[in-house]
């Protein structure tokens, strides 16, 4: 098994009450998922709005990932399990490459802004399922 799998499995069979837990919170389904995960990289507090929650997370930890491990960022956003298969709304990359790329070019690509939106609270969750 890869190393990072290895880490995200350790943390989920540690941490059984999560926070992001989808069947505790509201969540509100959009089909508006360019401009919403656009959102999520410049605002905080939107909620919880999906797909586009999935598509922003899956970003993000694909470009931590190849910074800590190697590799392509699209080759971990193309691992249908990069979100440890409790997301039942994420897509990976090659599913849905049109809505990934256009959300890529309103961010900056793969250098966006790591300050804004929800990116640092999720950059802290990212640390902890990986044990970084």
């Amino acid at each position: 098994m890869i190393e990072w799998k290895i880490k995200q499995e350790i943390y989920h069979r540690l941490n059984k009450d999560l926070k992001d837990d989808l069947s505790k919170h509201t969540i509100t389904i959009s089909d508006n998922i360019v401009d919403n995960a656009v959102r999520y990289f410049t605002e905080k507090d939107m909620g919880w709005i999906y797909p586009a929650k999935s598509y922003m997370v899956g970003i993000c930890y694909s470009k931590w990932l190849s910074e800590n491990y190697g590799d392509r960022p699209l080759v971990y956003l193309d691992d249908q399990e990069l979100l440890y298969n409790n997301d039942p709304y994420f897509v990976s990359y090659s599913k849905d490459v049109s809505n990934y790329m256009r959300i890529l070019e309103n961010i900056g690509g793969w250098e966006f802004d790591e300050t804004l939106g929800m990116v640092p609270d999720v950059k802290e969750y990212f640390k902890m399922e990986f044990l970084i």
